[in-house]
């Protein structure tokens, strides 16, 4: 097979799905991963709508036996996974004293355990055919820390860390390892932080989401489609290895929430 195939996991809605889109967009096969089958096949007929060729995978990166399932039919209905986009994650909100242990389980079972395990699934195969792009989609949070957030924050760094150490180990094999590091984005990891808002302190729902915005570098909330542009700029690149890519609202936007997409940049895919 020439075309490259991308695993996008978490990939029915927000960052996720921005990212399907435009790796269907590059030329790329897509298998949009997600726990409800129904919304993966929502994004994976976005992407055959643009004129791509796309499947829906149920898949529960915190499931050991989804994960090895998932790879495995993948295979025989696209091939084998050329760019692994590890989207998944939680992020939930508690004072340390209230941060329980499954609290702080689940977020490292879903935002470590979960890239751990499929890039492990995929990983020999990328380095045997010497070609291939792991992208983590880390945070803001994942270089920095946060109050309320101890459990998300921690993951996030251990996610960089796992970026990081990997791409030392596979430098110079044609496979790279990068982290996208995004602040708050406009999805729905967003909106709701703002509802937890609403309730605790009744302030308007528009108020908090530009509080949340402030809290970002630039000022802003980041669109979904600049993490996406970001990811499709890492397909071409071999020297990018390594790299926690920031995105902090600090550049300026393209477009509006809402706005047409003009679709990400032209990039040559090896």
């Amino acid at each position: 097979m020439t075309t490259r195939v991308a695993l996008v996991t978490g990939g029915s809605r927000g960052i996720g799905r921005a990212i399907a889109l435009a790796l269907g967009r590059a030329g790329l096969a897509v298998a949009v991963g997600a726990r409800g089958l129904a919304g993966a096949e929502t994004t994976a007929a976005e992407v055959r709508a643009g004129g791509g060729r796309a499947h829906a995978l149920a898949l529960d990166v915190a499931d050991a036996r989804s994960v090895d399932d998932g790879i495995a039919a993948l295979s025989t209905v696209l091939g084998p996974v050329d760019v692994l986009v590890n989207n998944a994650g939680i992020a939930e909100s508690a004072p340390f004293a209230k941060t329980t242990p499954e609290l702080w389980e689940r977020h490292f079972r879903i935002n470590v355990d979960g890239p751990y395990r499929l890039t492990r699934a995929v990983l020999g195969g990328m380095l045997a055919r010497g070609w291939g792009r792991v992208i983590n989609v880390a945070s803001l949070a994942g270089l920095f820390g946060s109050p309320y957030v101890t459990a998300y924050t921690a993951s996030k760094h251990a996610l960089v860390g796992l970026t990081r150490a990997l791409a030392t180990e596979v430098g110079g094999t044609g496979v790279t390892v990068n982290a996208l590091c995004p602040g708050f984005v406009a999805t729905d990891m967003v909106w709701n932080g703002a509802r937890n808002i609403v309730a605790k302190t009744g302030r308007s729902f528009e108020d908090a989401v530009a509080s949340l915005a402030r809290m970002n570098p630039g000022g802003r909330l980041i669109e979904p489609d600049e993490v996406a542009e970001a990811a499709v700029r890492l397909l071409g690149d071999d020297t990018v290895n390594g790299d926690t890519i920031v995105l902090d609202g600090t550049t300026p936007k393209r477009r509006g929430r809402g706005e047409p997409s003009q679709g990400a940049p032209s990039q040559e895919i090896p």
